[in-house]
């Protein structure tokens, strides 16, 4: 009955669910990152990329902005921002 609605994790990958994210999104600061790679691991959709330390990011059209990149990042290299907040900056 239910089958349909329920998915694997990190299915944004095919669905872009970025189009619904909360009105927070992730800023990567890059200036205190120890590339401990904390954020890429706990992030639920899998859409932090990067290989290296001040290299990370994300992909906005997959992010849903959850905030579990910034809580678990051990320097607090990564803040959560509203929305508007981001698009004045560019």
């Amino acid at each position: 009955m239910f089958g349909p609605l329920i998915c694997k994790a990190g299915s944004s990958i095919k669905n872009k669910t970025g189009s619904w994210r909360v009105e927070m999104r992730p800023r990567f600061l890059h200036k205190n990152c120890i590339g401990c790679k904390m954020c890429l691991v706990i992030c639920p959709e899998g859409c932090i990329t990067g290989e290296e330390k001040n290299a990370y990011d994300f992909d906005p059209a997959f992010c849903k902005g959850c905030g579990l990149c910034a809580v678990a990042c051990p320097k607090k290299d990564i803040e959560m921002v509203k929305e508007e907040s981001v698009k004045e900056q560019k």
